[in-house]
């Protein structure tokens, strides 16, 4: 048995902790993820890893955390509902209480079909509304944007993922960073990826430097997609355009590459290629409260 150990504050950043001691592993060995010491998780980190899960031929482990508030922030996002199926869970796992609408949080949900996509949206529209008048102070008009970006990341999903993806979403106060509030959406799908989605409809750009980097540059950046038609693959211009008017950010990975569009108040960096392998694309968004008013 392989034993994974999943970092104390689990993130799309420390995520890359677990691929890396992924890496040396085939899909059908066994493995442990051992989740026992993690006390937090974003939205990112809990839907990837049920990502994760799916890419492994032999049904993983999943030690789940020993700390009474971080599993029962995990049952309450419905993490442990959907983990059930694809890890067989160890320790001690709390029950979920009676279902409470929350203004704060999209529980973890899956996507697999248009109808899906809606039915997220929908439920999201009402809880963006709170949070963004509560919490987040944009304007009202920035509500439809908020579900707009939701929904084009979920509907990558359906038309290039080739299967199920999970979204995510939830309001926190970022202290450490922005000492504001902040709402993430994570959207993450063990899919083909970008890079086989675009040579699967001949959209391979011209050049004799093709890799997944330079595939995710050519879909979020520049915008195109597997289709001819034009149109089409205007989702993640869409969602930068949006994010970008809100001071927001917008990180993709996929395969081997990250890119990510970054706001004047953060410090990531623009683009990573030679990362540990992942499966389909993960998309981090992040959306500040508006403080100059």
């Amino acid at each position: 048995m392989n034993v994974i150990t999943v970092p104390s504050s689990l993130d799309d950043q420390s995520f890359e902790q677990v691929l890396e001691q992924l890496a040396p592993l085939a899909p059908d060995d066994r493995i442990l993820l051992d989740a026992r010491n993690t006390t937090w998780a974003s939205p990112y980190g809990l839907t990837a890893l049920l990502t994760l899960a799916q890419t492994r031929l032999v049904k993983p482990q999943f030690y789940a955390p020993e700390k009474d508030d971080t599993s029962s922030y995990w049952s309450r996002a419905k993490f442990f509902d959907y983990a059930a199926d694809l890890f067989e869970v160890l320790g001690r796992v709390p029950a979920r209480g009676p279902e409470r609408e929350s203004g704060t949080l999209l529980e973890v949900t899956p996507v697999s079909k248009s109808d899906d996509v809606h039915k997220v949206v929908e439920r999201i529209q009402a809880k963006a509304s709170q949070i963004i008048t509560n919490n987040l102070h944009l304007e009202s008009r920035a509500v439809m944007g908020f579900a707009m970006a939701l929904s084009e990341a979920c509907q990558n999903i359906v038309e290039h993922a080739g299967r199920g993806g999970w979204v995510a979403v939830q309001n926190y106060n970022y202290r450490r960073r922005m000492g504001r509030h902040v709402v993430q959406i994570a959207v993450c799908d063990a899919g083909v990826g970008i890079r086989q989605s675009l040579e699967s409809g001949n959209r391979r750009p011209l050049t004799d430097r093709w890799d997944d980097g330079v595939a995710l540059e050519t879909a979020v950046i520049q915008g195109m997609s597997r289709f001819p038609d034009f149109g089409r693959g205007q989702g993640f211009k869409g969602i930068r355009g949006y994010l970008r008017k809100w001071k927001g950010k917008l990180a993709v990975r996929s395969g081997t590459a990250r890119v990510a569009d970054v706001p004047p108040w953060d410090d990531d960096v623009v683009r990573r290629d030679h990362l540990a392998p992942m499966p389909g694309t993960q998309l981090f968004i992040m959306i500040p409260e508006e403080v100059d008013r």
